[in-house]
């Protein structure tokens, strides 16, 4: 299950990491409303995700599935380059989460 809160966690982390653009420095109130929620959602799960998975391997993966999907949403949303040399680095960061999870005792 502490599998599960940690992606939900990471999940949350995309929405208010993307939220913030929207917030135009939280001077739109509903963007500012949802970000809000989504950063106290992403570190209340990780804090569940805590009780049982050592806390380098939960934060790396929280932070690796906030960073990939950032840049995904941000290619997506906001017109950012797609470059190969930017896929090859979320593709390292890919590796690194599913290595965290297969070694994690």
């Amino acid at each position: 299950m502490s599998w599960i809160y940690l992606f939900v966690a990471g999940l949350f982390e995309i929405g208010w990491a993307v939220g913030l653009k929207y917030t135009e420095g939280f001077t739109k109130f509903w963007p500012s409303v949802f970000t809000g929620v989504s950063m106290i959602l992403s570190v209340a799960l990780l804090g569940f995700a805590l009780k049982t998975l050592p806390v380098g391997i939960a934060y790396a993966v929280w932070t690796g599935i906030g960073a990939i999907g950032t840049v995904i949403f941000g290619i997506y949303l906001f017109d950012e380059p797609a470059t190969t040399a930017k896929f090859f680095c979320i593709s390292l960061i890919l590796i690194g989460i599913v290595g965290l999870q297969l070694i994690q005792e």
